[in-house]
């Protein structure tokens, strides 16, 4: 009996990153990795998964050392715990590709003051047990791995006519050159805010109809 709750509980929180709290397309989190790296899905992908990597492994580790992490220095102590994962995903992405490592460059060590880890630690994981603090942060991870493979998905096309390295319209097709520059990051992200808040707008008309 006492186990549907949890688990209802444990979903809604998982969905909750996902969607309704989507950390690029609700919060607008993360903009600076979420507009510089997204000039291609392969890269969009592989700087969601190291977030998400350091979000699940940085959030229950903080979870699991709440009740013995001084009130006064736990920032401090967060920044720290990040910290490591980020230079364990770091040495990672570079032993399996040297070519996502240099095209990340310095936004893999950026993840270390990603807001989103740093609210999700001081918001969540600090007050919740380990289980709990684990969900919520891989429902924030895919949520902003979702964001970023759209945003990197939709510029690659535009920006390249491909998909992960793939032509999809031919020789003939003439590249939008401005989607991989800093500018089309902004288009393209404008115009996923506009239409996630599209569909808030129709939904609140559906409920109040």
């Amino acid at each position: 009996m006492s186990s549907q709750p949890l688990q209802a509980s444990n979903m809604e929180q998982l969905l909750e990153g996902i969607w309704k709290q989507n950390p690029v397309f609700v919060m607008a989190l993360g903009m600076c990795p979420a507009l510089a790296v997204t000039v291609s899905a392969f890269n969009a992908l592989g700087m969601g998964l190291a977030t998400t990597f350091v979000l699940i492994c940085s959030c229950t580790l903080i979870s699991m050392l709440r009740r013995f992490i001084p009130r006064e220095v736990r920032i401090a102590t967060y920044i720290v715990i990040i910290a490591t994962f980020v230079t364990l995903v770091d040495y990672i992405i570079q032993a399996v590709s040297l070519a996502l490592y240099e095209a990340l460059g310095a936004f893999i060590q950026l993840i270390v003051v990603n807001c989103i880890i740093l609210g999700r630690a001081e918001a969540h994981a600090a007050k919740n047990p380990p289980l709990s603090a684990m969900v919520n942060a891989l429902g924030m991870g895919i949520g902003f791995t979702i964001g970023l493979f759209a945003l990197g998905s939709v510029r690659e096309i535009l920006g390249a006519g491909k998909l992960f390295g793939l032509s999809l319209f031919g020789e003939h097709f003439q590249p939008w050159v401005v989607m991989v520059l800093p500018p089309g990051g902004f288009f393209v992200l404008g115009l996923w805010l506009l239409f996630f808040a599209w569909l808030a707008k129709r939904k609140e008309a559906q409920h109040g109809a």
